[in-house]
């Protein structure tokens, strides 16, 4: 099964809506389900990913092919916000979405950072050790150049994220090496674990940094709205083959679509409780069928 959509139109734009919908829900009910993980992220990056697998790239769900020969890649780096993940791989076709109900349980293929070893459909490096992503993403996005593949590589890292080492490296790495086959996206939503970027670590200007180190820079001030993460998306997709990566520094409201969880840190790494699951659930609507 292989997708290939762009869509552009109000209805299309509405069906994706409809799609971001049922997997927030999914990620409410997933972490409240074992009562741990990463509920406000991932809700904030819903709308990014939907658009993704649902629009912008052309990915073939099953049969599933680890080396995604002629197929666009996405690599997930901040790995804790799996839930979304997981719910838009299932949603997507890559694997039932009844599996969603074993998230963070024993033997579950749905660990809390994505590996490789339980052979997840869909999933193609372990991530969550944060930094380590773009560093990924550049080596797939260099082999399909030496492989004459002309399709295309995308990334998502946190914003707290870039305060790891290792994401500076591949930042000089790739403009030099003319890594134009990689669309990489910031979550720029201001929050980490801690408390906001600005007070454990102020990232400062982003985009000139990205600027600096030779990266076509696009920012994006509507992260949440279905419409300009698809243009966004889009426009990006025309930029590439100009001899520079590109980043997407896209702004989003951290447990988006859920109004207690929206904006604050403090729903990084917590699970609702049975009221505050209903709160959310009462906000979300069923679309699609809960798993």
């Amino acid at each position: 099964m292989e997708i290939t959509p762009t869509i552009t139109s109000t209805t299309a734009i509405a069906e994706l809506e409809a799609v971001a919908s049922q997997v927030r829900r999914d990620v409410v009910r997933m972490v409240h389900g074992c009562q741990s993980g990463h509920p406000g992220g991932s809700l904030g990056c819903t709308d990014y990913l939907v658009a993704l697998y649902f629009s912008i790239m052309q990915h073939t769900p099953q049969p599933f092919d680890m080396d995604g020969k002629g197929q666009d890649l996405f690599f997930l780096s901040n790995g804790h916000i799996s839930p979304v993940f997981y719910s838009v791989l299932a949603r997507s076709g890559y694997f039932d979405a009844a599996e969603l109900a074993t998230f963070r349980k024993l033997n579950s293929r749905l660990q809390g950072h994505p590996t490789t070893h339980e052979h997840l459909p869909g999933v193609r490096i372990a991530s969550g050790s944060l930094g380590q992503g773009l560093s990924v993403a550049i080596g797939a996005a260099l082999s399909k150049k030496l492989n004459g593949d002309d399709r295309l590589v995308f990334s998502l890292h946190g914003d707290g994220e870039l305060q790891e080492g290792q994401i500076w490296e591949a930042a000089m790495f790739a403009p030099h090496n003319k890594v134009d086959n990689l669309i990489a996206t910031v979550d720029y939503n201001g929050q980490q674990i801690d408390g906001s970027t600005n007070q454990v670590l102020s990232l400062g200007d982003l985009a000139a940094k990205w600027r600096a180190f030779g990266w076509e820079v696009m920012e994006v001030a509507k992260g949440n709205d279905m419409a300009a993460v698809v243009a966004a998306l889009n426009e990006a997709k025309e930029k590439t083959g100009n001899g520079k990566p590109i980043i997407i520094l896209l702004k989003t409201d951290m447990g988006a679509g859920v109004d207690f969880m929206m904006g604050s840190h403090k729903w990084h790494g917590v699970a609702p409780n049975d009221a505050q699951l209903e709160l959310a659930l009462n906000q979300l609507k069923e679309t699609l069928g809960d798993y």
